[in-house]
């Protein structure tokens, strides 16, 4: 992972996780059903983010190193690891 976006992913990853911390506090307090539902969709738009933020470094790091340095094991490794990501997010 480039080190330079680090700060920012642990920052909204933080955020999210007191999204959900407030979530719980909306169960346990009754609160209204479709408030609810407006904040875990927030939740799901933040965490989107977070894994396009992730995807785009994988691609520009991980999946480009091993493009640059010509090694076709590792090349085809690190596709069929975002193969198989992706397969699993399909499912």
């Amino acid at each position: 992972m480039k080190r330079d976006n680090k700060p920012g992913l642990l920052n909204r990853l933080k955020r999210v996780e007191g999204q959900v911390r407030g979530i719980a506090r909306m169960v346990e307090e009754d609160r209204y059903c479709i408030d609810i539902l407006t904040q875990v969709q927030a939740v799901r738009a933040a965490l989107q983010k977070v894994e396009h933020e992730l995807l785009k470094d994988h691609l520009g790091h991980c999946i480009e190193g091993a493009i640059v340095s010509g090694d076709r094991e590792e090349q085809r490794r690190k596709a069929a690891e975002l193969i198989e990501l992706l397969e699993r997010t399909n499912r």
